[in-house]
């Protein structure tokens, strides 16, 4: 791992994504800011963080060798990776909110921004964006939000949550290097939030409607079973679950 430190800079995704036009990059290029002026989110929604007490990265993964159909496997490998590092520091109640918000309990701890970089029709690299909220204890207008020091009431130590979570992509990485998809698609539906439930969505043209998560497709779909027993997909522009 090659780690770039950064007291503060727009957004750790558009640095890396400059300094990999620029220049060949070492597998699991690190950047990490101590402060964001411009996180960018899913949707471009912005990701706000206070100064010195997230863990705001960003990395560079190489995966030209690997034989994807389906570029969401890299979210879903990104976001099982969080799981496991937030799991080895003692989270609890721990979920994936398709795509890839990792929640404890129903508050989000953890979004992902997942750029992918094209050359000659097919993905050479990832730039996978990471922001976990840590130590922060106050979340203006933001009443979903939690962090690991809100959950725990410890201090955490930013490197070690890092060093921890370059371990997880390494391992899931491998499992998609090996063309393990099913283990980790399985894996991955292990943890979706409200599988299984009842619950309230909101299409694209702002209505309401019940349906029940089954899973997501190959492609990273939604899979929602709705009324007269249809199990209809849905890509991320197109549906929000309520909850």
């Amino acid at each position: 791992m090659h780690l770039i430190k950064l007291n503060a800079i727009d957004s750790t995704n558009s640095y890396l994504r400059m300094l990999s036009s620029e220049a060949e990059l070492v597998d699991y290029t690190v950047v990490s800011a101590k402060y964001q002026t411009n996180g960018r989110g899913q949707m471009g929604t912005i990701w706000s963080s206070e100064n010195t007490k997230n863990l705001t990265v960003s990395v560079f993964k190489d995966v030209s060798k690997l034989y994807l159909e389906h570029p969401f496997y890299i979210s879903m490998a990104t976001s099982l990776a969080l799981i496991k590092t937030l799991q080895s520091f003692s989270i609890p109640k721990l979920s994936i909110k398709w795509p890839n918000d990792i929640l404890s309990e129903d508050k989000k701890i953890c979004g992902i921004l997942i750029e992918n970089v094209i050359k000659q029709n097919s993905i050479r690299a990832s730039i996978i964006g990471v922001g976990l909220n840590v130590n922060q204890t106050k979340f203006k207008g933001l009443p979903k939000a939690a962090s690991l020091k809100l959950l725990l009431g410890s201090t955490f130590n930013l490197d070690e949550v890092l060093y921890s979570l370059i371990k997880y992509l390494k391992y899931y990485f491998m499992l998609l290097r090996k063309e393990e998809f099913d283990f980790i698609k399985r894996e991955y539906e292990s943890f979706l939030f409200r599988k299984n439930k009842p619950s309230t969505f909101k299409d694209d043209e702002g209505l309401i409607f019940s349906g029940i998560i089954k899973g997501i497709s190959d492609s990273g779909n939604l899979q929602v079973l709705i009324e007269d027993n249809i199990v209809k997909e849905f890509d991320l522009k197109d549906v929000a679950l309520l909850y």
